[in-house]
């Protein structure tokens, strides 16, 4: 394998076998609940949990955050992924299909569009590769890939900063950005890795053309220390661990994004695990929840899994729903129940 199938290889393994989630800083949503309605008028079979995003029906508010593609065990994953994805009709992303450009034999470990026909997905690429060559060529491939509905652009300038020869060039990027947004045929959907977006750059994205938001803010796996287990040297291993809890939590980035932009499509990633947590980000203002890790963890094991915990998930949120007299999503978002605890 060449230096990005070792990387990718590697980032599977850590984040399986290592101890990489977030530990002083947390995702933010224990800060609120749910008002519980004892009396909710409503028939629990009849709550509707189906949504819209981005002009694409979703029979669940959910999306299978971007994780990988590039290696024989990461197209397994993707495949058991995209299998249950089309069975729930939920939104799918992939990870960097950057080494799908530079090496085109590994495609077939991201081209899931045979397995997951009818949903949505998401192709991926690094914003700051914009900076390295790479326009709107690039782009367009990844998207021809995938069959994709729409492509996002990952930010994640403290992993370049850490990670071994980094790209960290990341000056006047939102020029590329826009130029992109006016020629892609599809969405551009902005995205953190595990630090978070705000409001104020939110809204530059968004001038820029950037259709949707996937704010992924801190609580969840921590990319720095991702690059701390595969450091080479104590430098590189110091930074990581320094910086292991960075961010913004993802509570904070949703309330603070719709401040400024009430109205943008906006996915709530980073550090969900349940969902219940994917129901107080819905509350809080985002339109779908994202989630990373446990597919992960539920996909390495079989497409079974993964069916298992997306029922987990239903049965989570339609729970929420249920025990707050919210007959659908929309419902949820408009009716307050969310409360910030006082402590």
């Amino acid at each position: 394998m060449d230096n990005i199938q070792n990387r990718k290889a590697d980032h599977l393994r850590i984040c399986l076998e290592e101890d990489v989630q977030c530990k002083t800083v947390t995702n933010g949503l224990e800060n609120y609940r749910f008002t519980h309605n004892c009396l909710p008028e409503l028939d629990k079979n009849e709550i509707n949990l189906e949504t819209n995003f981005l002009g694409k029906k979703l029979g669940l508010p959910l999306l299978i955050s971007s994780m990988t593609g590039g290696t024989e065990q990461a197209k397994i994953i993707n495949y058991r992924l995209a299998e249950a994805a089309q069975l729930y009709q939920l939104a799918m992303g992939v990870g960097s299909q950057r080494v799908a450009i530079e090496k085109p034999e590994v495609i077939d470990s991201f081209a899931v569009r045979k397995l997951a026909p009818n949903i949505p997905l998401y192709a991926n690429l690094g914003a700051v590769q914009l900076n390295y060559q790479y326009g709107l060529n690039e782009c367009l491939k990844v998207v021809e890939i995938l069959e994709a509905d729409a492509l996002i652009l990952h930010f994640n300038p403290l992993q370049e900063a850490i990670q071994t020869k980094g790209n960290t060039n990341f000056n006047q990027l939102l020029d590329k950005i826009s130029v992109l947004c006016s020629q892609l045929p599809v969405p551009v959907i902005a995205k953190e890795v595990g630090n978070g977006i705000v409001g104020e750059v939110a809204q530059n994205l968004i001038s820029a053309g950037v259709q949707a938001m996937d704010v992924a803010g801190a609580g969840g796996t921590s990319w720095a220390k991702v690059e701390s287990e595969r450091a080479e040297n104590a430098l590189q291993r110091r930074l990581g661990r320094t910086f292991a809890d960075w961010g913004t939590p993802t509570a904070e980035c949703l309330v603070d994004i719709r401040i400024y932009e009430p109205e943008i499509p906006l996915i709530a990633s980073g550090g969900l695990r349940d969902g219940l947590d994917v129901a107080k980000a819905i509350a809080l203002g985002a339109d779908i929840g994202g989630l990373a890790f446990p597919f992960l963890q539920a996909a390495s094991i079989s497409t079974e899994a993964v069916i298992e915990l997306i029922e987990m998930l239903k049965a989570e949120l339609t729970t929420v729903l249920f025990c707050t007299g919210n007959k659908d999503l929309l419902a949820l978002k408009n009716t307050c129940v969310l409360k910030k605890i006082t402590r």
